[in-house]
C-alpha cells in the first residue's frame, strides 16, 4: 500500500536548486545559498570550523547561549577570542563592537547572534555590519530566529556568512537549514587548510561538487519530507507577503509585552527596553519569589499546547518565554498564553488583571 509521505520520488538537483533559488529571494541576497541537510548548528559549526584557523583573532559577541557555544568552536579551531558579553536583557550596539576592534584591531573575524530566541533580544545588525565592514573582518550572522520576522539584509548589511532556520518564524521544519555565502567567505575557506574537506561539515564540498558543478549533481540523497516542508513554508511565505509576516510578528510581540505589563502581578519584561526586544518571541521575568518553571507548568496544565516554555539553565527558575513564532504569532495565542499565564498566578495567590491584559492586547493589535 502506497503512503504519499513515504513514497517519495528521489528529490532531483534541479528540485533542490529552485528551492535554494527561493531561499536566495527570502534573503534578497546574491550570495551563493546552500541549503544543509540538518539543524542550523550543522551550518553554524560548519561556518566557524571553515573559516577559523590558529592565527585567527575572533571578535565574539555573547548576547545569549548560542553565543557561547561560538566562542567554545573558535577556540576548539585555534582561534583567539575576544569575548564581548553583554547582559541579556539587552542587546550589543555598535560603539561597543566599534570599542572592541580599537582595543584589538587584528580582529578578523565577528560571530554575532542577531535574534536570541532564548533570552528574548535582537541586535542592530545593519549598524554592527557598517563597523565590521569599515575594519575588513568577515562577519557571520546567525539569523535562525530573526528570518522571517524581523528585516533580514545580508547584502546590505555586509554579511558573510548568514545561516538561517526554517522552524521558527517561517513556520517550517527544523530538520534543514541553509546558509548565504559570500565571495570574501569562501576565499577565506579555501585559504584555509584546517577547513573541513569531505565531511558532513565542509561548506568547501558544496561550493567544488554542487555550485561550480553548475548545481548538477546533489553530493548526497536530500531528505525529501524537510526538503518538501522548506518548500512549503516557503510557498505560504510568498503567498502572505514577508512585509506581512514581519508585521504580524512584530505586532505579537509588541501585543505580548503590552499585555504582560498590564496583567500586573509582578510579571515584567525580561527584556528591559522595547527597541531590544525581538519580535520572534518575548520573554518575561518571572514574579519575585515564584518559580517560572512551577508557573509555566501551571499554565500549561490548563492548555499543553500553548506556546510557553520556562528559560533554559540557569534562567529556568526566573524566566518564562513566549514564543510567538509563525503560526502562533496571532492575536488569539497572544491572548490565550497570557490568559493562562495570568490564571496560574492568580492560584499562587497573586492580583492580575486579566481583562486589563486582555485589553492591552486587543489594542497593541489594532494599532
Amino acid at each position: 500500500m502506497t503512503h504519499p509521505l513515504l513514497d517519495l520520488a528521489p528529490l532531483s538537483a534541479a528540485h533542490f536548486a529552485a528551492i535554494e533559488d527561493r531561499v536566495a529571494r527570502l534573503l534578497d541576497t546574491r550570495q551563493d545559498v546552500v541549503i544543509t541537510q540538518g539543524e542550523a548548528l550543522l551550518p553554524l559549526e560548519g561556518c566557524i570550523r571553515g573559516a577559523a584557523r590558529p592565527g585567527t583573532t575572533a571578535l565574539n559577541v555573547i548576547t545569549g547561549p548560542y553565543g557561547q557555544t561560538f566562542g567554545d568552536w573558535l577556540r576548539d579551531c585555534g582561534a583567539t577570542v575576544v569575548d564581548l558579553a553583554v547582559p541579556f536583557h539587552t542587546a550589543v550596539t555598535a560603539a561597543q563592537v566599534e570599542e572592541a576592534f580599537a582595543a584589538h584591531p587584528e580582529i578578523d573575524f565577528v560571530s554575532l547572534v542577531h535574534a536570541e530566541a532564548a533570552t528574548g533580544n535582537t541586535n542592530p545588525v545593519a549598524e554592527i555590519g557598517e563597523v565590521v565592514r569599515a575594519h575588513g573582518a568577515l562577519f557571520m550572522l546567525d539569523a535562525v530566529a530573526s528570518v522571517a520576522a524581523e528585516p533580514l539584509l545580508p547584502d546590505a548589511w555586509g554579511v558573510d556568512l548568514c545561516v538561517i532556520g526554517a522552524q521558527k518564524a517561517m513556520g517550517g521544519p527544523a530538520g534543514v537549514s541553509a546558509v548565504s555565502v559570500s565571495e570574501r567567505a569562501w576565499e577565506r575557506i579555501a585559504a584555509n587548510p584546517e577547513a573541513p574537506r569531505r565531511s558532513y561539515l565542509s561548506l568547501l564540498d558544496w561550493k567544488q561538487r554542487w555550485i561550480d558543478g553548475g548545481r548538477k549533481a546533489l553530493l548526497h540523497a536530500p531528505a525529501q519530507l524537510e526538503m518538501l516542508a522548506l518548500e512549503a513554508c516557503l510557498e505560504r511565505i510568498e503567498s502572505e507577503g514577508l512585509d506581512a509576516l514581519m508585521a504580524r510578528h512584530a505586532t505579537a510581540a509588541a501585543a505580548t509585552r503590552a499585555g504582560a505589563v498590564a496583567l500586573g502581578g509582578g510579571l515584567e519584561p525580561y527584556v528591559y527596553e522595547a527597541g531590544d526586544a525581538a519580535p520572534v518571541a518575548t520573554t518575561l521575568r518571572a514574579p519575585r519569589g515564584v518559580d517560572a518553571a512551577e508557573l509555566v507548568a501551571r499554565s500549561l496544565a490548563a492548555d499543553p499546547v500553548l506556546p510557553l516554555v520556562t528559560g533554559g539553565g540557569a534562567l529556568a527558575k526566573e524566566m518564562i518565554r513566549v514564543n510567538h513564532y509563525g503560526p502562533d504569532a496571532t492575536r488569539g495565542v497572544v491572548h490565550a498564553s497570557l490568559a493562562a499565564l495570568g490564571a496560574a498566578m492568580g492560584e499562587a495567590g497573586l492580583a492580575v488583571d486579566l481583562e486589563g491584559a486582555r485589553r492591552a492586547v486587543t489594542q497593541a493589535w489594532q494599532a
